[in-house]
């Protein structure tokens, strides 16, 4: 098949369309608190054989494209995953996406054959398929539910580390690698590629870091490419020995987007917007392969048992069961039973037996599908709701200032830039007042357009700009301060961190 100039102008016109009105959907979605994947999904059947007549079929085309997907969309959770805030509630999360998982994927599968009626090789592949929370999903929606820290760290470290452990199990179950292998085996193999994902993703990681801060490139653009491009040699090189790549991708991305690197809030930009369209044609491609004319009652009907069971056993009892190793209040485990938010991971899940050929994947497909569709409608608007009558919301508090940096390499320096919001205590407090490390300065304050060099009597206002210049070992020592009098004002030389923690 030959693809020439012509195919690609189509190509080019109706992804570009596509992606556009995806991307305007994004608004539509956030506004009524539902995650954008439910339209395009809609997109996807929209354009399939059932509406513009587009036929998509080719299940190992979408098991690649799906995984790499994935692999951007892990990527994007752990570079913007702010490790300070996720680290007390990464205990819960790593329970929940192990010991979790296995609990979810026992009772979906007694659920799935003995009340649906499965075989055990489809039960086990229903229970391993939805029992992973999506990542995007979660991103997109609990960081705009106000929440404590511990709750939203332990659902984001949860999502961004069970695809692991249900990919392992998909692909021995759909390739018959458990029936050679044995229970014994198959467990082996599962920590071995969870171990060494991890390995290499710190290597990946921190060896990435190590070169990033020797190497000044020539264009700050190229900054998030390269870090992103680190992620990803931890995924590749994982698969390379039959590691997790996922595991990989999530470490390696939550050590590089918590180092002390050049254009951070650049590199977070860039990997937030390549995640959305990772996201935008991840979920179009899985509508396409969507046939709404074997969707029946009988598959309809399937998919509300089997969403029953899994929200109302399956994963109550694996979130309490994983809080034996972080026990956590009753109203915020109940919280977190709720939250386990479905999206692209199970259907991307169900291409490995489709890609196989498992006898009954096709089913299976529609009836996650489904499944999907269905627990993100019921799930994700009644969040905010949930949260407020569990008494797990806290008041939302606004960014007290944003935060980039630059490198000033032949003075071992980097320029920080600080932006004044509305919610910092920065406001009225003198330049002199800030108390930096000795070493860093406020160089340049911007204020309505106009620059100015600060005296120490000069007084900081909302909507400033600040430039300061420190010394790179200072840089830790200096952005402390700002945070500390960003949140105590001038008291924070008595309230030091503890004004800042206060939820």
């Amino acid at each position: 098949m030959t693809f020439d100039v012509h195919q690609l102008d189509t190509f080019l016109l109706i992804g570009a369309a596509v992606t556009f009105l995806a991307v305007l959907a994004v608004r539509m979605s956030s506004g009524v608190g539902l995650p954008s994947l439910l339209v395009y999904l809609l997109m996807g059947v929209a354009l399939g054989e059932s509406g513009v007549g587009i036929t998509f079929e080719d299940a190992q085309l979408a098991h690649a494209l799906g995984f790499g997907a994935l692999a951007v969309i892990l990527a994007e959770g752990g570079i913007t995953t702010n490790w300070r805030d996720a680290r007390p509630a990464m205990r819960m999360g790593l329970s929940l996406a192990t010991i979790g998982v296995l609990v979810s994927v026992g009772v979906m599968a007694l659920g799935a054959h003995f009340v649906l009626g499965l075989s055990w090789e489809l039960a086990i592949l229903l229970g391993a398929v939805c029992s992973p929370t999506d990542a995007a999903a979660v991103f997109s929606v609990l960081r705009v539910v106000p929440l404590p820290k511990r709750v939203t760290g332990a659902l984001e470290a949860e999502s961004g580390l069970n695809d692991a452990p249900t990919v392992v199990l998909v692909t021995l179950v759909a390739s018959g690698a458990v029936g050679d292998h044995g229970l014994l085996g198959t467990t082996g193999i599962v920590v071995y590629e969870l171990v060494a994902g991890v390995a290499f993703g710190l290597a990946a990681g921190f060896g990435g870091a190590w070169v990033m801060r020797r190497v000044a490139l020539p264009s700050s653009g190229l900054y998030p490419i390269a870090v992103l491009c680190l992620t990803l040699i931890g995924y590749g090189a994982a698969a390379a020995v039959h590691a997790s790549g996922f595991a990989a991708v999530y470490v390696a991305a939550l050590v590089l987007g918590n180092t002390d690197l050049p254009h951070r809030a650049t590199t977070r930009s860039f990997v937030e917007g390549l995640a959305w369209l990772a996201q935008i044609g991840l979920f179009v491609m899985l509508g396409l392969l969507l046939s709404p004319g074997r969707i029946d009652w009988a598959v309809i009907g399937t998919a509300v048992l089997a969403g029953t069971i899994l929200t109302a056993i399956a994963r109550p009892l694996s979130v309490v069961v994983s809080a034996v190793v972080r026990p956590m209040p009753w109203n915020e485990l109940g919280f977190l039973s709720w939250a386990g938010l479905r999206g692209a991971v199970p259907i991307v899940l169900t291409t490995i037996p489709l890609a196989e050929g498992v006898d009954g994947a096709t089913r299976l497909f529609d009836i996650v599908f489904v499944l999907v569709v269905l627990d993100t409608l019921i799930t994700a608007p009644t969040l905010p709701w949930v949260a407020r009558v569990l008494r797990v919301t806290r008041r939302s508090e606004p960014r007290g200032f944003d935060l980039e940096a630059a490198p000033l390499e032949k003075v071992a320096a980097d320029l920080l830039q600080v932006t004044i919001s509305p919610a910092s205590k920065l406001h009225g407090v003198e330049v002199g007042e800030l108390r930096l490390p000795v070493g860093a300065n406020v160089s340049m304050i911007v204020r309505d357009g106009q620059a100015m060099v600060p005296e120490r009597r000069t007084v900081l206002r909302h909507g400033d700009d600040l430039l300061v210049v420190t010394p790179r070992k200072l840089r830790e020592a200096t952005e402390q301060r700002l945070r500390q009098v960003s949140a105590g004002g001038r008291l924070a030389q008595w309230l030091g961190d503890d004004e800042r923690r206060r939820e």
